[in-house]
């Protein structure tokens, strides 16, 4: 079957396409649903169909277009042009810009526009819930247990050191903030002016470090562009701001471990999900067991 037909009756049920001349590509890239180009008498637009079972993911696709709504009014995100609701098909606005790399993302400059960009997300409305990875990442937890997910060795050994981390940061709470929560390099797109964020699905309000420490991880950031992200989020390189991105870092990919574990058993996208998983957890350990990870919690 053509990439194109699932993607046709979706059009039709849309007042955005109806009685238009449509050229139809699809994009690459997703690693949770599909996406589309649609030009609609020669306007671009993103269509998003979700893939399946994604509710094993813990994705709220309610939370998510009321997100992705909120995001939009920031001048930040793609405006939502359409919704269908029964099917969870998003249609927005098409950013003309670079989808950016980890490489475009560590040049010298661009962690101090990713702050720019993140400041101005959060400075938005509130989001519809709150995004925990604590919680999140207990409950991935459990659906692994309960979908028989093969998950790395000695996962749950290392329970007690992120209990570690949450018991740190629960001492000195940080104000939570409407934030994106999963920063991939593309989920970035450079328009030329400004980094716009895409991709709102495990939105909510969250503690504002979660998001530096997330995307740093996800680009992997070195010690430098870790400072020149923080400093340009908060003004300067504060040893327990820093602190808080690393254990976060750490978090990052303590959970998203876990996400990709279960995308290996139940996703239809071409991709090396245990391979994905695998690096993480090699990551998270790695740290977890570094001397620096007890400086950190005792700067939080």
């Amino acid at each position: 079957m053509s990439l194109i037909e699932p993607i046709k009756s979706v059009l039709s049920r849309l007042a955005t396409f109806k009685g238009k001349t449509l050229a139809i590509a699809p994009l690459s890239g997703g690693l949770t649903n599909t996406n589309y180009r649609v030009e609609a008498d020669g306007v671009p637009y993103v269509v998003r169909i979700p893939g399946a079972k994604t509710e094993l993911l813990a994705i709220d696709r309610a939370n998510e277009v009321f997100n992705a709504r909120a995001a939009s009014t920031t001048g930040i995100a793609p405006r939502v042009v359409e919704y269908l609701d029964a099917e969870n098909v998003m249609v927005l606005e098409y950013i003309h810009g670079t989808t950016m790399s980890i490489p475009r993302l560590n040049e010298s400059g661009v962690p101090t526009r990713m702050a720019a960009s993140l400041k101005q997300l959060h400075g938005g409305p509130r989001f519809l819930r709150d995004f925990d990875m604590f919680r999140l990442a207990e409950h991935y937890l459990q659906i692994a247990r309960e979908q028989d997910v093969t998950i790395p060795d000695g996962y749950p050994q290392y329970m007690p050191r992120v209990r570690e981390i949450e018991t740190a940061f629960a001492r000195h709470p940080l104000p939570t903030v409407p934030c994106h929560n999963d920063l991939l390099a593309e989920n970035y797109i450079d328009d030329g002016a400004k980094l716009w964020l895409i991709d709102f699905e495990y939105s909510g309000n969250n503690d504002p470090t979660f998001e530096l420490g997330n995307t740093a991880q996800e680009q992997q950031f070195d010690e430098t562009a870790q400072r020149e992200l923080c400093v340009g989020y908060f003004g300067a390189a504060y040893p327990d701001k820093l602190a808080r991105m690393r254990l976060n870092m750490v978090m990052s990919d303590v959970g998203w471990t876990l996400w990709a574990a279960i995308q290996a058993k139940i996703s239809t996208i071409d991709y090396d999900f245990w391979g994905w998983a695998a690096d993480r957890w090699g990551r998270a350990t790695q740290k977890m067991d570094a001397p620096e990870f007890r400086e950190w919690l005792a700067q939080v």
